[in-house]
């Protein structure tokens, strides 16, 4: 009986994040924004505003590739588990046989699904505004934004399970548009004041879009360390964040 329970459980990782996939791209509210705003804004910025320039073509596509995964992971997680707290979703889920991970990894695999749109449309204006780099750049670039899905899916995860809806939609949008902002994501920080500079370094989006940058060859890779380390103990942190909401959800 017990081995019956188990071997399904596959199939049902699988089909819960098929389902996630469908829920989602139903709600143009969701899909739209964070899929298009990325590319719309690389075309202004990059291509339009960069006059041609491949190297200004090639800094913002590393760093717009970061902001790419914010919209997805900060809004897949925050708002709809904010949602799903709401409307008994979520509570009805914990009480069924489901696997208590497939909700987490369904969420998850929308997220990098539709970041992976995101990328294509990205990769594609960059190639057409004159971005050129080696195989071993390009599976280093794509790697690196995959990877910058964690720390933002862990910190909208941690706000999911803390708030209602509208408070949810509300905090993911300031935290979307300041880590945007101040981790030099739309333009370098050192236009902006020493303060603010000083604090990105708290943000996940600043390092990962410095380690985006070296995979493109606009940064040391020698200076890795300086953004690894921080980036890492950031992700801890997020996933703390996730871990007591979720534990506090669960009493």
């Amino acid at each position: 009986m017990m081995s019956a329970l188990i071997a399904p459980a596959p199939s049902v990782y699988a089909r819960e994040s098929w389902a996630e996939i469908i829920k989602s791209a139903r709600m143009p509210q969701f899909i739209i924004p964070t899929i298009a705003l990325p590319p719309a804004f690389y075309a202004l910025f990059a291509l339009a505003m960069g006059q041609g320039s491949a190297e200004v073509a090639t800094r913002t596509l590393a760093t717009f590739g970061v902001f790419a995964v914010m919209g997805p992971a900060l809004f897949g997680f925050g708002a709809n588990i904010a949602v799903e707290r709401e409307n008994g979703q979520l509570e009805l889920k914990r009480l069924s046989p489901m696997p208590a991970g497939a909700q987490i990894v369904a969420k998850l695999a929308a997220t990098t699904v539709f970041s992976m749109v995101s990328f294509a449309m990205l990769y594609a204006l960059g190639q057409a505004g004159g971005v050129a780099l080696g195989a071993g750049q390009w599976a280093m670039l794509v790697t690196v934004h995959t990877l910058a899905i964690l720390p933002f899916a862990l910190i909208g995860l941690g706000i999911g399970y803390r708030l209602g809806q509208k408070g949810a939609v509300a905090v993911a949008n300031i935290v979307f548009l300041a880590m945007a902002v101040l981790g030099g994501l739309w333009m370098p920080i050192a236009v902006l004041p020493e303060v603010m500079q000083a604090f990105a370094w708290a943000l996940p989006s600043y390092h990962l879009g410095e380690i985006a940058l070296m995979a493109v060859g606009q940064r040391e890779a020698a200076n890795l360390w300086l953004h690894a380390g921080p980036l890492a103990l950031i992700t801890l942190a997020a996933a703390l964040f996730a871990w007591t909401g979720e534990r506090q959800q669960a009493r």
